[in-house]
């Protein structure tokens, strides 16, 4: 019995140390029944960290008051539809041990013998530093409204301090750079997080902003509505998972061991029934993942929907927190106020948490297939990671106090993330085709799920480009 311990702690240690590396010895029989599955979950909360933050907090909200409850229902269909590419490129990683800009770079069409989306992935570093650099700016702003740090909240004083000391958090949190640590820290917040959503819109009920069942059904009619295609559109990119997170996930399955315990291809049936049932884990992980974060979107799409739009407020940005902190105030007291903006601050945070360790993965990997170092070598890419992960919060704190993106970077980024989601989905079907092996892929049905989800995806990137072309003209 001990020695059996003694083999289970050794094979753990080597999967933490490398799971980029497939070793015969990491092999572990998938579990048979949906319960045993569950504890093997831990992935998704990583992405649902990620997603449940400043996309469904701002974004949602603000979608919800701009058009009402129409757009109600593509909540669902928006966050519904992404995941099929997220489930395929993770197949990928699980089958061929392989993380997304691995594969990526094995992709063609070819730039001085680097597939093109590694050269992207390199760029959108303008595109990681602007966006994240705000949503650590809100979460400061959020802190810095309950727990001033000079007297005036709104003070650059206040918000730099809160800045630096979420800055700092972050780093302290990644610098031991272990996934089990990610892992665990991201399932406690988007719980808090999804509970803190839920439970401020039933606090609506019986107020002046209430809701009822009628507006939720009258929302599923499945209409857009004159004038709202361009916002339809456009919240099919900022609900759900985006190519960011789809990216990320595929290094989290390795680093949960999915691919590890799958182990190395060897011709054998015995591989294919590993792979297929550790593919059949990742997807209940996945829908899982779904489950919570479209919980939390609806949430913060019925705050816009019921509390905003009646009064025809738009508020943007940070107007957003403080808009409903306000209102939450009147209707439950100060301490109904500072729930809000205390759950708020918590939620962008949260965004950043999962974000430091996820981006700081495709930059690493992307210098790695560039020829910066070997990614199979876990203590190069641990030290790659960790320098990555103290100069993201670093200059994201940096910028996000004292400086507002020049409109040339602004543009930019915007460019890079359309084409990169357009990438993705090409990518992830070239990968499909090419190196995942036949005998683990599903039949007609997920293919054709498949297909109408990488079109969605290059639609919004497609849609996202004209319109940053279009306001350079």
């Amino acid at each position: 019995m001990q020695k059996s311990h003694q083999v289970k702690s050794a094979v753990e240690t080597t999967i933490a140390d490398n799971p980029y590396v497939l070793d015969p010895k990491n092999i572990q029989a998938p579990p048979t029944t949906f319960k045993g599955s569950l504890k093997f979950l831990g992935p998704g909360m990583i992405t649902s960290a990620a997603v449940v933050g400043s996309g469904e907090l701002i974004t949602a909200t603000t979608l919800g008051a701009k058009v009402g409850w129409i757009l109600f229902w593509l909540v669902f269909v928006s966050t519904f539809v992404k995941v099929f590419v997220q489930i395929e490129l993770a197949r990928f990683s699980i089958s061929t041990g392989k993380a997304a800009i691995t594969g990526f770079d094995e992709t063609s069409p070819k730039i001085k013998q680097h597939g093109w989306m590694a050269w992207l992935v390199l760029l959108m570093f303008v595109q990681f530093i602007i966006g994240q650099a705000g949503v650590l700016s809100a979460a400061a702003f959020a802190f810095s409204a309950l727990l001033p740090i000079g007297g005036d909240p709104f003070s650059l004083l206040s918000i730099g301090a809160w800045v630096a000391i979420l800055a700092a958090i972050a780093i302290g949190v990644h610098w031991f750079n272990k996934y089990s640590w990610l892992e665990k820290i991201s399932t406690v917040l988007v719980v808090i997080v999804t509970a803190f959503a839920v439970l401020a819109v039933f606090l609506l009920i019986g107020t002046q902003y209430t809701w009822t069942l009628n507006d939720l059904f009258a929302g599923m009619r499945f209409q857009i509505g004159a004038g709202a295609a361009g916002i339809a559109l456009a919240m099919f990119g900022m609900t759900g998972v985006g190519a960011g997170e789809v990216t990320t996930y595929s290094y989290w399955v390795v680093e949960k061991g999915y691919a590890a315990w799958t182990g190395p291809n060897d011709g054998s049936e015995a591989w294919v029934k590993r792979a297929r049932g550790w593919i059949k884990v990742m997807k209940i992980d996945v829908w899982v993942s779904w489950f919570v974060y479209t919980i939390s979107t609806v949430a913060f799409y019925v705050l816009g929907a019921a509390v905003l739009h009646p009064q025809k407020l738009e508020p943007a940005g940070n107007e957003v927190m403080t808009t409903i902190s306000s209102i939450f105030s009147t209707i439950f007291g100060q301490a109904g106020g500072v729930l809000f903006m205390l759950g708020a601050g918590i939620a962008l945070f949260k965004t950043i948490l999962a974000n430091v360790p996820g981006f700081a993965r495709l930059v690493t990997n992307t210098l790695s297939v560039l020829g910066a170092f070997e990614w199979k070598n876990a203590v190069k890419r641990d030290r790659w990671m960790r320098i990555t992960m103290v100069i993201l919060p670093i200059t994201w704190a940096i910028l996000g106090t004292v400086a507002k993106s020049p409109l040339a970077l602004v543009v930019l980024a915007g460019i890079l993330n359309a084409v990169f989601l357009m990438g993705v989905a090409v990518c992830t079907l070239q990968l499909q085709k090419n190196q995942t092996d036949s005998r683990v892929k599903d039949g007609v049905t997920f293919q054709i799920l498949l297909i109408i989800s990488a079109i969605v995806i290059f639609a919004v990137g497609a849609y996202s480009l004209w319109g940053q072309i279009s306001a350079l003209l």
